[in-house]
């Protein structure tokens, strides 16, 4: 189970969640979800973090949905294979948000906040098929994000994924690139490593004024 105090404490209430999407091209409104994946973080007792539990669910394409040969090329995926494990989008999100939400109680948060690598991106298509599923309790902050890339860009002068998990002393593996589970997996292992070189920054700023952020972590509590 995550630590509450040092998640809580480390990003001012918010959990943060590793999110990927493997879709039928660019467009959030008219192209398809068909993969997606959730990793969560694990705290540990020194204040630095691994990376935790996958959850994942390949997704059947909504009525409708445009899905591009080309997008279909890079991510390999044929949505109507008969052998492909898919649910409905409801469905998946329903579960992922499921998860999301114990996550957010039990470690003591206010709300999940996506992390991704151009995480607007994966953002914008899991707020597409909240809207598209009428689902009305989303545990993720609907405009704020961590990018990674971003924050690689920062940390290791790389902004492409690929690159900065070269640069950080990862393994990248051009095979499996492309699933929302491995995307989201290496993408977390990267965050993590970022968040882990900058504890020593955030230990030296961090304020003394706790009781208003205790404060407001039980007022947002109340709102999961």
């Amino acid at each position: 189970m995550p630590d509450a105090f040092s998640i809580a404490r480390r990003f001012r209430g918010f959990l943060p969640v590793i999110v990927d999407v493997e879709t039928g091209g660019f467009n959030c409104k008219t192209d398809a979800l068909l993969d997606i994946a959730a990793v969560f973080l694990d705290p540990q007792e020194d204040g630095t973090f691994l990376r935790g539990e996958t959850v994942r669910y390949h997704v059947k394409p909504f009525e409708g949905a445009n899905m591009d040969p080309a997008s279909l090329a890079v991510n390999g995926i044929d949505p109507h294979h008969p052998l492909r494990p898919a649910i409905d989008e409801r469905d998946a999100l329903q579960r992922i948000f499921r998860e999301v939400r114990r996550v957010v109680r039990e470690s003591g948060c206010t709300r999940a906040i996506l992390v991704g690598h151009n995480a607007s991106f994966d953002l914008g298509f899991l707020n597409a098929a909240v809207l598209r599923s009428d689902i009305k309790r989303n545990p993720f902050h609907p405009f704020s994000s961590f990018d990674t890339a971003t924050l690689c860009g920062v940390a290791y002068g790389q902004t492409v994924l690929a690159r900065a998990v070269a640069a950080a002393g990862l393994t990248w593996d051009e095979s499996s690139a492309h699933s929302a589970a491995y995307d989201a997996e290496i993408t977390a292992d990267i965050f993590c490593d970022i968040v882990n070189r900058f504890q020593p920054i955030f230990n030296s700023i961090r304020v003394p004024e706790i009781q208003d952020t205790e404060d407001e972590l039980e007022e947002g509590l109340e709102e999961v």
